[in-house]
């Protein structure tokens, strides 16, 4: 597989992303912790008839025990605290905070080895950044300085997933079927976490069995597979501007459904992301 082809791969896996909430809002009433429980086990089983289908599950006894900790602990800590920082902040804020996560992968890249981060990378990834933040803050600000554990814990949802990313990059000899394990095993840590602290509530209609489902199959299942062949074998600085693009995507999903109405803001938006991507590539192109 190319460097080319990893990174079309890992892409993917952003545009999977920006269907999470499309099918979040249709998966009503269901709690965020029940739902990562289920989706997390679809995508976990998958995941496994995928392996028993072309590698054999002896592949998995293979795999150290530290690194499916390693990966557990990534997927089930982002969202934990990021389900736990809206809760505490208000939500626009602390998911542009948790965001920051594409930023920090293209500064902390030049750190990996045969990885060279330049000016260019970085101006990229502010650009993308500014047009993220367009979408995310088209409410206004209205930080309150007892929403800082929220702002907090946001940002650990960022430090944990630039570090998960990265940390599957120097991991790359670990096959991509570890990611049914971490899938199932956050299965189960969501499960407890829900139990303790949410209410139960199902799905109410067949549109949101079907949006459940769909959530488990793609933003919340198949896209942590693709995500880990790109940062393990793709261009990752591109790949992190270019995860800007999901929560353009992601409105404009909502405006195509319906559910949001269309705005000149995500114009420019699409502008900034679009320029911070050409020039994180430009960079990339350049080594």
């Amino acid at each position: 597989m190319s460097r080319g082809q990893a990174t079309a791969i890992g892409f993917s896996a952003v545009a999977l992303w920006a269907l999470l909430a499309l099918f979040t809002v249709g998966s009503a009433p269901v709690p965020p912790l029940q739902l990562n429980a289920i989706c997390f086990a679809i995508g976990g089983t998958i995941g496994l008839i995928w392996v028993g289908a072309t590698e054999g599950f002896s592949i998995l006894r293979r795999i150290p025990a530290r690194v499916y900790a390693f990966g557990t602990l990534a997927l089930f800590g982002y969202h934990f605290l990021y389900f736990t920082a809206l809760r505490l902040a208000p939500p626009a804020e602390a998911s542009l905070i948790a965001y920051l996560w594409p930023l920090l992968i293209v500064v902390f890249s030049g750190l990996l080895p045969g990885e060279r981060l330049k000016p260019l990378h970085v101006l990229g990834a502010v650009i993308a950044f500014a047009g993220a933040a367009l979408i995310v803050m088209r409410g206004g600000i209205s930080a309150r300085p007892e929403a800082l554990p929220g702002y907090g814990l946001a940002f650990l949802c960022a430090l944990l997933w630039s570090g998960y990313s990265l940390m599957s990059r120097r991991l790359g000899d670990v096959p991509t079927a570890a990611v049914a394990i971490y899938c199932l095993a956050t299965a189960v840590l969501s499960s407890l976490a829900h139990l303790a602290l949410e209410p139960t509530h199902w799905p109410e209609t067949p549109m949101g069995w079907a949006s459940v489902i769909a959530l488990g199959l793609g933003p919340v299942g198949l896209a942590f597979y693709t995500w880990d062949i790109g940062v393990k074998r793709g261009d990752i600085q591109l790949l992190g501007t270019a995860s800007y693009a999901a929560p353009l995507l992601s409105t404009l999903v909502l405006v195509i459904a319906g559910v949001a109405a269309a705005s000149p803001i995500l114009l420019l938006a699409a502008a900034l992301i679009a320029a911070g991507a050409f020039l994180a590539a430009l960079a990339g192109r350049s080594k």
